[in-house]
């Protein structure tokens, strides 16, 4: 059984290694010196040059970057890493719960050691290249203390109560997770918007005049009330663009990015938050949330049966089985149920955003704001026009803008 499962975990590894290098290399090759049709007014020779050339330094990184991050668990699973740590902390510890909390404390603060020579480049180097980033040194420093904060808060209170749920019920342990991460999910919505995001960034009321005027408007046209309309000091950090809601119910709030305000027109900007309303409209964040409760429940439920399967552990050199190491070696061995569960959340993600931009349509009655909206954040943000659609299949949340618009335009 101890063999079996290694070769699981293992061949699980890699073919999800090498899926991803192989969808990132494809979109690589995707990369064509011919704009697509009607996007002329938005990218001229040298801008689309520009994206193409973002696209593969980007592209390289990720390739790189996963290459480390396999080479490291391999060299962890290989060598015994995780039966040394599980080792290290129950000498800490008698109790399992506080073991857990401590062998999972170690665990972040290793791999955010590793990857903060990887965020520093990609910040510092790639994004500060192509005239992204404005981020300060200062800054970044001070939002890992924020989120050290936020891990050490929200995180360990969170991985506390999981692993005494399992550890005092036991058989039903499993279920009390999930209902505990199901209410979580839902009261996290408000914390979020009152203290998290407020601790990275600005959140100002929206001035009157003709933009607040007009998202008003369009907000009681279609029954959409929205509590607050604020601007987000995002180019702070980047000078990428975006826009989101939050909340629900009379509390939904929506958060324009600063530099969305300043590169968009007015009817563009209605565009997107027609665009954020159709998918509350279409019930999309609701029935998102509802399949990620089902996921969570399914992978809880399964993992209760392996939960003192010895054989597990002996492939990580854990001698003695826990629920803290339990979970991370679940997490290895379910990668090809991950990977299916993700390519159905993506198919549906996508076919949401279609969905959404087609509400856009039909209440704004305006086709050509939403297409130069979309135009325009390809152009903003530097977006690949034509990913292989391998790649789509695999990542993206979002189908191509190019396909968007195509879309649209037949309408």
């Amino acid at each position: 059984m101890d063999f079996l499962f290694y070769i699981i975990i293992i061949s699980a590894i890699i073919f999800e290694y090498l899926i991803s290098s192989l969808s990132t290399i494809l979109n690589m090759k995707s990369i064509s010196a011919i704009l697509p049709e009607g996007f002329e007014k938005v990218y001229n020779k040298n801008k689309y040059a520009k994206s193409q050339k973002y696209l593969k330094i980007n592209s390289q990184f990720s390739l790189f970057s996963s290459s480390f991050s396999f080479f490291i668990i391999m060299i962890i699973i290989h060598f015994g890493v995780f039966g040394f740590l599980d080792d290290f902390v129950r000498a800490k510890s008698s109790n399992s719960i506080y073991s857990g909390l401590i062998f999972f404390g170690i665990l972040f603060i290793i791999n955010d050691i590793i990857n903060l020579p990887f965020s520093f480049f990609k910040n510092f180097v790639i994004e500060e290249k192509f005239g992204f980033n404005k981020m300060t040194i200062s800054i970044f420093i001070k939002d890992k203390l924020k989120s050290y904060l936020l891990v050490f808060f929200i995180g360990g209170i969170t991985m506390f109560s999981i692993l005494s749920f399992f550890y005092y019920f036991e058989t039903y342990g499993w279920l009390m997770v999930w209902i505990f991460l199901t209410i979580f999910s839902i009261i996290i919505q408000p914390i979020f918007i009152h203290f998290i995001a407020p601790m990275f960034n600005k959140f100002s009321p929206l001035d009157d005049g003709e933009l607040k005027s007009a998202i008003t408007k369009y907000s009681k046209e279609i029954n959409f009330p929205i509590s607050r309309i604020d601007v987000m000091d995002g180019s702070k950090r980047s000078n990428h663009s975006n826009a989101y809601f939050t909340g629900f119910g009379k509390s939904k709030r929506i958060a324009l990015f600063d530099t969305l305000i300043n590169n968009h027109t007015t009817e563009e900007i209605v565009s997107v938050v027609a665009h954020e309303a159709g998918h509350y409209k279409k019930k999309h964040i609701f029935f998102g949330m509802i399949l990620s409760i089902i996921q969570t429940g399914l992978m809880l439920f399964l993992f209760n049966f392996i939960i003192n399967e010895v054989a597990l552990y002996n492939v990580f050199g854990v001698s003695e089985p826990s629920i803290y190491t339990g979970l991370v070696f679940f997490g290895l061995l379910f990668t090809p149920l991950n990977m299916i569960l993700s390519l159905i959340s993506l198919s549906i993600s996508r076919k949401n955003e279609f969905e959404a931009d087609q509400y856009a349509l039909d209440t704004t009655n305006n086709p050509q704001a939403l297409i130069s909206m979309l135009k325009g954040l390809a152009s903003d943000n530097l977006s690949h026009l034509t990913p292989h659609p391998f790649t789509v299949f695999l990542q993206y949340t979002h189908p191509p803008i190019y396909e968007r618009v195509k879309k649209i335009e037949k309408k």
